[in-house]
């Protein structure tokens, strides 16, 4: 009672007045930051209902004691009729919001998360399974590629024409009118390196419907046809469809995403890239990735300018300058003026770095020797720069007159994996050998892999691309990816003479949908969980996967149950699998994405 007449109160009344206080501030702290993060979080505020267990590290996934990670059933709906060739991060609906300067806007693009489509992509009405290899590279069904722009604007030049139900590949081109076999014998004809091995792998700069790269697959040649987006052309859509390597992409700012010396041979016809514009910096980043001693071929403006000027709408003492820069150009990168004849020039890269020491010692030299600020074979969003890369002098055994031909390359260590960490030509012996058991067993599993049946492949998450030599006896091609945050072998990749790209699975591959028969990856899961949301890289798997395609997900039972639980939201059949040794740390799920038609358009 003395307390509520006013008297001093006890040390012990203060305290009891203060805890109050404090508890509402802890409260108050905690509301705002749990408000915080529901403001700043995108990613929250767009998650679908149904999936709701947080994607943990891997770190916790080498706790013996932590069971299997747990994710509720899903069912994703269609995405609308005009999403069947969304290309998320080349998306010409997103075109307006970027520059036109250097064709700025055709490059990778990638929507904010909370843009990001959580819904399947449906086939075009009428869709139908493509035509099995080899006659897929003569013809392929109309309404899987259901476009008459290229038929129209280029039937002259007898690109593709249509018949029917179907679009037939006669294999013309703008500067190969009597067909792309003629114009790739001539081409053997100045370049002898292409019919003895030397030459195994090559990519064509504004493929067109990709006729070169496809005939090239006869002559031991493999090939990435690249081709930027674009609303009407589809040319790597055609590509793919086809069954011939292909890849979205573009000359413009960034690097592309290839690493250094790395292509035997590149190519262009009439592809209309400004070579000599800007400092050269097109022409800069395809010495980037030729290999020393590889070659760059061109047909078209300016070569034979004197027979081809009145044609190209331009005057001979144009198209003469334009060459005499263009020679220039190349002379002072280190590259010589091989063979020449009709449309078709010819120029070699230095095989080795003695020009390069002579020509870029002087500080006056144009183009000039990029610094060591940049690494060579950094290529995931990296600015091209206005200098030559010259090849590192450590590596002896990468030109193209020394790294062994094919197919002995296929199966040597490549001087470049002693770059890798841990990297020595015994691993490469242990991971040919491994590869060779797993896919052996993978045949096992999944029958249908070494027949017609699975053309397009890709190793989403690859080392040293073993793999793809392991299947290299079938009638399939690899397309290799190494990821933008793991060590980079992708050299090592090329230098065996199998081909790949960089890649973040955090973001779309580039590439249409439905390009894809069969999805391989190994402890993908496993590696990038912990920064990318698995359920998106489901997503973007059944995006380029055709339907009936297949995919092969080697995980550790951490993931394996919860990829399979998301794959069924996806209409995917999966089943579960051994291992080839049977132990109880991973599992193989095989799945395979069904064939259904959009609810809004009919099966004809």
């Amino acid at each position: 009672m003395k307390n509520k007449d006013s008297k001093p109160a006890s040390p012990s009344d203060k305290s009891s007045r203060v805890i109050p206080l404090g508890f509402m501030f802890v409260v108050l702290c905690g509301l705002s930051f749990y408000l915080g993060g529901i403001f700043c979080s995108e990613k929250d505020r767009f998650l679908t209902k149904d999936i709701t267990k947080e994607i943990v590290s891997p770190k916790r996934t080498a706790d013996a004691s932590s069971g299997p990670l747990q994710v509720e059933s899903v069912a994703f709906p269609e995405c609308s009729i005009d999403f069947q060739d969304y290309t998320p991060c080349t998306d010409p609906k997103r075109w307006k919001k970027y520059g036109v300067h250097r064709l700025t806007f055709l490059e990778r693009h990638c929507p904010p998360l909370f843009e990001r489509k959580e819904c399947l992509v449906p086939p075009p009405d009428g869709y139908k399974p493509p035509i099995k290899w080899p006659k897929s590279r003569d013809e392929c069904w109309y309404r899987n590629v259901p476009y008459d722009w290229i038929n129209k604007q280029k039937s002259n030049q007898n690109w593709l024409r249509k018949e029917g139900e179907k679009f037939r590949f006669p294999g013309g081109g703008t500067m190969f009118p009597h067909g792309v076999g003629a114009y790739v014998d001539l081409m053997q004809n100045l370049i002898p390196e292409m019919k003895d091995g030397s030459i195994r792998t090559a990519i064509d700069t504004g493929c067109g419907v990709a006729s070169w790269g496809g005939d090239l697959l006869d002559r031991g040649i493999l090939t990435i046809s690249l081709a930027p987006r674009d609303n009407h052309e589809a040319q790597v859509q055609f590509a793919l469809e086809r069954g011939i390597p292909a890849i979205l992409g573009v000359i413009s700012t960034q690097r592309l995403p290839f690493p250094s010396n790395s292509f035997d041979m590149a190519h262009c016809s009439r592809c209309l890239i400004p070579w000599t514009e800007f400092g050269g910096i097109y022409l800069l980043e395809i010495n980037r990735i030729l290999r020393p001693g590889g070659f760059w071929v061109l047909s078209g403006p300016p070569v034979n300018y004197e027979n081809r000027w009145r044609g190209w709408n331009t005057t001979i003492e144009d198209q003469k300058s334009d060459y005499e820069k263009l020679q220039e150009l190349l002379t002072s990168m280190c590259f010589t003026l091989y063979n020449k004849k009709d449309d078709i020039a010819v120029w070699q890269k230095s095989k080795d770095n003695s020009c390069f020491t002579k020509k870029l010692s002087n500080p006056d030299a144009y183009p000039p020797k990029c610094d060591d600020g940049t690494e060579p074979d950094s290529a995931w969003y990296t600015p091209l720069r206005p200098c030559v890369v010259v090849p590192n002098p450590k590596l002896k055994k990468v030109a193209l007159n020394i790294i062994p031909k094919w197919p002995e390359r296929l199966h040597v260590a490549p001087e470049r994996i002693a770059d890798v960490h841990g990297g020595s030509a015994g691993a490469f012996k242990h991971d040919d050998s491994k590869w060779k058991m797993r896919v052996k067993h993978y045949k096992k599993l999944l029958p249908v892999l070494g027949t017609d049946k699975i053309r397009n492949v890709m190793d989403m998450n690859t080392i040293y691309g073993g793999f793809a030599a392991a299947v290299i006896e079938d009638p399939l091609w690899v397309m290799n990816v190494v990821s933008s945050y793991a060590a980079n072998t992708l050299a090592v990749v090329y230098d065996r003479g199998l081909v790949g790209s960089y890649h973040d699975w955090c973001e779309a591959f580039s590439t249409y949908p439905r390009t894809y028969d069969l999805l391989h990856l190994d402890g993908l899961f496993t590696a990038e969980s912990h920064r990318c949301d698995m359920k998106y890289v489901l997503l973007e798997m059944d995006r380029i996967l055709r339907p009936n395609g297949y995919a092969i997900i080697r995980e550790s039972n951490y993931f394996v149950d919860s990829v399979a639980t998301i794959a069924k939201g996806m209409r995917w059949g999966c089943r579960k699998e051994d291992t080839e040794y049977g132990v109880d740390k991973e599992r193989i799920l095989i799945c395979q994405k069904k064939l259904w038609y959009s609810s809004k358009q009919s099966s004809r």
